[in-house]
């Protein structure tokens, strides 16, 4: 089996022996090297993370295969609290939102469907872009790297997960997307990797133009959107359209440094 080949229902079935040899050689073709390799329980197996150290920088092994991503905003059933805020925040503050928060979460999010994807490294940290965004895929590819695929970001985000959040349904009470405060978006998520952390500097480039993932720029929640919607730049299927329409134009030529790329390495 190609490495490339490896899924994620094979690589959670594995032992810490096998999977510890499907990192080694991650860390050969990527010419890295093995940091190490955390086990723990997951439901449905055993959850591994390998970190893999490649010229300074941290990546970690995302398996692949048939997987389902997107979410189903049809089977949506919102929370209390979320139907609260929607109605009483983002509707009283008079943005123009629909009136249906089903309507706003289908027009953010992508639908659900499955997708065959390979496995890949992924750096466990986002970088700055380092240029203007028509630029990034070009400074990747001189080191041998790629920006994510919209489908790979969701996948390696919900890492299985089928609910609103890569943690879950509901977003914390007692903490901002934004700051310090600690919550469920501070903590690496189930492959290892740090990401949808802060609505305001977190958000990241895909390879499509028209997606953006893990933030909107903190426009939500400058906006006073309410707290919904300041939450659900963070859902794992929001490609936050309008904040990649910004990026695209003129005004992202200047605003570039607010947002970030993800390096990819492939396997094959």
């Amino acid at each position: 089996m190609s490495l490339a080949d490896l899924t994620l229902a094979r690589w959670r079935t594995l032992d810490t022996a096998a999977a510890g040899r499907h990192a080694e050689e991650a860390a050969r073709r990527a010419g890295g090297r093995l940091l190490r390799l955390d086990t723990s329980p997951h439901p449905g197996g055993v959850g591994h993370n390998a970190v893999i150290e490649r010229s300074g920088e941290l990546y970690t092994l995302v398996p692949g295969g048939e997987v389902t991503v997107g979410f189903d905003v049809d089977a949506w059933q919102p929370l209390p609290e979320q139907l609260v805020s929607y109605r009483e925040e983002s509707l009283a503050g008079g943005f123009g939102f629909e009136t249906d928060p089903r309507a706003h979460l289908a027009r953010v999010m992508t639908p659900p469907r499955t997708v065959v994807l390979p496995a890949v490294l992924m750096a466990v940290e986002p970088r700055k872009l380092p240029e203007v965004p028509a630029l990034v895929a070009e400074v990747l590819a001189v080191d041998g790297l790629r920006l994510p695929r919209p489908d790979e970001w969701e996948h390696a985000c919900g890492a299985g997960a089928r609910t609103l959040f890569r943690w879950g349904d509901a977003f914390p009470a007692d903490v901002s997307p934004y700051g310090d405060g600690q919550g469920p978006h501070r903590l690496p998520n189930a492959f290892g990797l740090h990401l949808g952390f802060d609505v305001y500097g977190s958000a990241e480039m895909t390879s499509d133009p028209g997606s953006v993932y893990g933030g909107d720029g903190g426009e939500a929640a400058c906006g006073g959107y309410g707290t919904l919607l300041e939450w659900l730049p963070l859902a794992t299927a929001n490609r936050n359209p309008s904040t990649a329409e910004f990026l695209e134009g003129p005004e992202g030529e200047d605003m570039f440094e607010d947002f970030n790329a993800r390096p990819v390495i492939d396997l094959d």
